[in-house]
């Protein structure tokens, strides 16, 4: 591991632990805490990306992939109101979903790095985060992928009521994700500034 590795890795961390705290906190109807630290993990992989390649970037990405890893672990055995603060089926969605999206941030940005500043970090930010979304949420609460862990109970999230409370009638965490994915696909626009900073002034 090289020295100038060790800030993005430390962030990486940093961004994956707040966010497995804070996700445990509402935001409103449709939101947490955790939706709003947790788009950060894409301007860090970037950010490394930019600066010392691919290779460092995927180095971030797995740092991260652990520090969730442990969170999880850890979140499995404290007790809430309602159960193990982080179930098995959501510590399963939530290391794929980081993992593959994250990996393929890192794909899409090193394809697209040699056009403008900001292609690469904005196309490799809304795909990665998409593809961030569909994952965690259906793995998490789809009734089809109920065989993950069958003793799961997430019925709740097949409660079924307006999209955010306005649009046509479909489970809630459909709602929960399209929540999600909106504060992500602004996020990623407002990231490029400070990837444009950051990475100027690094360089």
């Amino acid at each position: 591991m090289k020295r100038a590795h060790i800030p993005g890795i430390i962030a990486m961390a940093a961004i994956v632990v707040a966010s497995n705290i804070l996700v445990q906190f509402l935001f409103g109807q449709w939101l947490t805490w955790g939706a709003f630290t947790y788009p950060l993990a894409f301007l860090v992989t970037d950010i490394m990306n930019r600066v010392y390649g691919a290779p460092a970037a995927r180095k971030v990405v797995l740092a991260g992939f652990a520090a969730g890893v442990i969170c999880s672990l850890i979140g499995t055995q404290i007790m809430g109101e309602f159960g193990p603060l982080v179930t098995v089926r959501i510590a399963v969605a939530s290391g794929i979903a980081f993992l593959t999206a994250q990996l393929l941030d890192v794909a899409i940005f090193s394809a697209l790095r040699s056009g403008a500043w900001w292609r690469a970090p904005l196309a490799s930010t809304l795909i990665g985060s998409s593809v961030d979304t569909v994952l965690f949420f259906s793995i998490a609460f789809a009734g089809s992928l109920a065989f993950i862990h069958p003793a799961t109970d997430v019925a709740w999230a097949a409660e079924a009521l307006p999209l955010l409370g306005v649009g046509p009638v479909v489970p809630l965490w459909v709602s929960l994700a399209v929540a999600d994915w909106s504060v992500k696909l602004l996020l990623a626009l407002a990231a490029l500034i400070p990837f444009r900073a950051i990475t100027r002034r690094i360089a």
